[in-house]
């Protein structure tokens, strides 16, 4: 699949909101911590991803009702469903100046009942764009940071009405973060999420 850029201007990518707001003194905190470690661009492009994936428990796993959307709640909360993990790891790179991406495929439910989006990132490095899964794993599920082949949560299966969306977003899709804000709790929010952009 060949990714699409929403926008030719690549510092649409690196640009800050009220999503992705990491001029926010715990994401500057947060990507400063992990970039002591890092000795380069991939290193903490790597770190990073990694850290979101595996400190931050995705809320549906831990059993965690919270709804978190903008990436300072969920670094400071520490919880987040795929969207607001994908949103906290857009921030932690963009606030080091790695051109991040946001992304999304259509997946059926693990019931079988119906679909949802699923958020994941893409972060340009190495002249080109690379899909990351920041989701979290589990059993069944083991993604992992490369730039040499993807390895995320899920390979859709178009049989199932699943796929990937090749559109490179420099923002969250207004229809995700609408229903990430208007969920009271988690358990209200899997009534709302999107089924398709």
């Amino acid at each position: 699949m060949e990714l699409i850029q929403e926008t030719p201007d690549l510092s649409a990518y690196l640009a800050a909101d009220d999503v992705i707001d990491h001029h926010h003194p715990v994401v500057r905190e947060t990507a400063a911590r992990l970039a002591r470690r890092s000795a380069d661009s991939y290193d903490y492009a790597r770190l990073a991803f990694e850290f979101v994936r595996d400190a931050i428990p995705h809320s549906a796993d831990a059993g965690d009702l919270r709804v978190t959307w903008r990436a300072s709640d969920v670094l400071e909360q520490g919880t987040g469903i795929c969207y607001a993990k994908a949103h906290a790891l857009t921030a932690l790179l963009r606030a080091e100046d790695i051109p991040t991406a946001l992304c999304y495929q259509r997946l059926a439910h693990d019931d079988g009942d119906g679909h949802a989006v699923h958020g994941l990132v893409a972060v340009r490095l190495d002249g080109g764009w690379h899909r990351q899964d920041p989701r979290g794993n589990k059993p069944g599920v083991d993604a992992r940071f490369s730039l040499t082949g993807e390895r995320l949560a899920w390979v859709p299966d178009p049989a199932a009405g699943e796929c990937d969306y090749p559109t490179l977003h420099a923002a969250p899709h207004p229809d995700v973060v609408a229903a990430l804000r208007a969920a009271p709790d988690r358990t209200r929010l899997w009534e709302t999420l999107p089924a398709a952009l």
